[in-house]
């Protein structure tokens, strides 16, 4: 018997303890596209990536969320950027691997709510 075939991420769901502070972050200081929303939920747009902002239905549900990592062009040109939007970063960019001709380079930074997530670019070396 076959597992099923898993095609893609349909979408990210970020428990929040306030839907309209969490979605003036993620809309106005990440920038991503708002969907829709309601009083218990919004949905943004992240390329073909939907994330779900949602207001815990049980407690069980009600802890911060995985790491979700934006992938951006210039990692330090968006530190700087965000970090005028009062980003609270939790760190500086900085190379967490590096391979034969390329590096990765990450900064984690925390949401609202409590969340972290990194921002994360690969160069060519």
């Amino acid at each position: 018997m076959k597992g099923a075939a898993i095609q893609k991420i349909g979408q990210i769901g970020i428990p929040v303890k306030n839907v309209e502070r969490a979605l003036h972050f993620y809309q106005h200081q990440l920038g991503l596209q708002l969907l829709f929303h309601t009083e218990t939920m919004a949905f943004l747009e992240c390329r073909d990536v939907r994330i779900m902002l949602i207001l815990p239905e049980k407690e069980q549900f009600s802890r911060p969320s995985s790491v979700i990592y934006f992938q951006v062009d210039n990692i330090h040109h968006t530190y700087e950027e965000l970090k005028v939007k009062s980003i609270s970063f939790i760190d500086e960019p900085h190379v967490v691997a590096k391979m034969d001709h390329s590096e990765t380079w990450m900064t984690f930074f925390e949401d609202t709510e409590g969340n972290v997530h990194a921002f994360m670019s690969e160069t060519t070396i």
